[in-house]
Formats: C-alpha cells, structure tokens, sequence
C-alpha cells in the first residue's frame, strides 16, 4: 500500500511547527522500516467527562500514578486526538476504557459502539467488570462488533480470577477476540496485581487471547513466563523501555533474548495521550533494544495487523 501524505495539522497553536516535525519524524521511523503504517493496540479515547476526570487523577497525583508527575503530553479535544494519531500514520488503534464500578461497563460500552461508528479506524474496544450479567453483556458488545476488550485490574481493584467473570472469559476464549489486561503492578501495585491471579484464569481459560499491557511491568519476567507456556499469550510495549519508566522499573537486560523469541507476539502499544513523554519516545524507545529491524516490523505494525486482520 502507498503511504499516503502527511495531512495538514488542524493545531494552530504556537507549538504547531514542533508538532509538524513531530509528525514528520513518527512518519520517517515507520517509512524507515518499510512500512504502510503502525498499529498502535493501547490508546485511550472514552467519554470526554471521563476522560477530564483520569486526567485530573494524573493531576493530582493520585495513588494509583505510584506518586510520580505525570503530565499528559496530548491534552486535547477528542477530534485533534483522533487527527494526531492518523497524522502520525497510526492505521488502526484501540480506545482503552475501563469501569471502576458495577454499572458502568454497559454505559462504556454504549459510547464504545458509537465511537466505533464514527471513527473507523478505530478497533471497536469493550470492557467488563465482575458483576452479574457480565457475560451477557460481554456477548452483547461482541454482537455489536467489539474486536478487543480492556481489563483493569488495578484501576477496577478485582480479581480477574473472580468467578463472576468466569463465563465472560469463556466467551471471549471461544470468540478468540482479544483482551488488553492491564494486571502488572506498576506504577502501583494493587491488591490482585501480578501473575498469579492472571495464571489462574489462563488455567481455565488457556486459549484467551489475553495481551498482557505494559508488558506486564514491573513483573516482566514472570508475564513472559506465562506468553512462553501460553502460546494465545501476548504482551504490548505500552510505556516499557522509555527513560520515564524505566527511572521506575526497568526491563531485566537478561530477558531481551526473551522478548525476541517472542517476536511474533509482542504487540505496539503507547498509552496515548495519555503519557508524559511524545509519543516519538515510545518507539525511539524499542528501537534502541537493538533487536533489529525484523523485530521492530513485527511489533509496530505487522503482529497488531495479523491479530486484528487489519
């Protein structure tokens, strides 16, 4: 395919010549390797009155941040979001959302459905919480053309191994449709963060296609244990290697030969917009593991397209 010319910015702030080049060097790093594009499988976009509300927690420096400033690098309007990532030449992203609450899956879902509608390139995203019901309405979403569903551990404070959720993962394993779970303990842990709660569903449920975000920081290690006995396993690069988390928790170097073998299953993931970095950083970030250029097709674009048949 093509690549296709880089769209005028909408931005017409002071900054818009830094946000020109910004374009020009994400577009120059994935033309560089030969590709149409990237896909990028952890991105949030939600209801804007949510959206305000994780920013502010961000502002705030609210517990689950783990106590570090954290500023949100995109902080803009919905439509100049959406316009950035396309600009960059992202193909295909998700919109990560997630409850903290019974009750409130459905409603995200409702507004997922019309997001979806209304901006195809993105991956229709859904999401679930331990409630009655959930497998109903996990049914419903995919009915409705959900092709990936987010999972909070942290931030929905569960046990992903409840059995309320039993029959929701039964369906998404069956449907082979697959799951960004955010279940590391980084940036702070919480009370079901960590492998073994993940390793407990994976025993039930061994062909969900569960993508272990933020490749499972800060327990790296142990997630890569559970993509390597698991073979529908896999993990996204969302916020790892980058100087603002590796200040934090940095990926063990003996696990890269590791991470290469698992090539095939390592997914691009940035975390937009909300990071405290350009998002150029992400990928300068996995370039400079120096696992080569093979690696890095597959991770940028290559697996995202495969799994999503994008």
């Amino acid at each position: 395919m093509p690549h296709a010319p880089v769209p005028p910015s909408s931005r017409s702030h002071p900054g818009h010549r830094a946000a020109r080049d910004e374009v020009r060097d994400v577009r120059r790093f994935w033309e560089g390797l030969g590709l149409p594009g990237l896909v990028d499988v952890h991105t949030h976009f939600m209801p804007e009155a949510v959206l305000k509300k994780v920013w502010a927690y961000f502002d705030a420096l609210g517990p689950l941040t783990g106590g570090v400033e954290w500023p949100i690098t995109y902080r803009a309007q919905e439509d100049e979001r959406v316009g950035l990532l396309r600009e960059f030449g992202v193909r295909a992203f998700t919109a990560m959302l997630y409850p903290h609450k019974p009750g409130m899956a459905q409603w995200l879902n409702r507004w997922a459905v019309d997001f979806a509608r209304r901006t195809p390139d993105c991956l229709h995203t859904a999401t679930l919480f331990p409630e009655p019901g959930v497998a109903a309405y996990v049914r419903e979403a995919l009915d409705d053309g959900a092709r990936v569903f987010k999972a909070h551990v942290q931030v929905g404070a569960y046990d992903p191994a409840d059995e309320l959720l039993d029959a929701a993962w039964g369906v998404l394993a069956e449907a082979g449709t697959p799951v960004v779970i955010h279940c590391g303990s980084g940036p702070a842990p919480g009370k079901h963060t960590g492998p073994e709660p993940v390793a407990r569903v994976l025993a039930r449920h061994p062909r969900l296609r569960l993508v272990i975000a933020h490749l499972g920081m800060p327990e790296y290690e142990d997630f890569l244990d559970l993509a390597e006995r698991y073979g529908e396993v896999r993990l996204d690069t969302t916020m790892a290697f980058t100087d603002f988390s590796e200040a934090l928790a940095p990926f063990p170097r003996r696990a890269l030969p590791r991470l290469a073998g698992l090539g095939d299953r390592i997914l691009f993931g940035s975390d937009f917009p909300n990071i405290p970095y350009p998002y150029l950083h992400q990928l300068r970030a996995l370039e400079r593991l120096g696992l080569g250029e093979a690696w890095l097709r597959g991770v940028c674009h290559d697996n995202g397209a495969r799994l999503f048949g994008h």
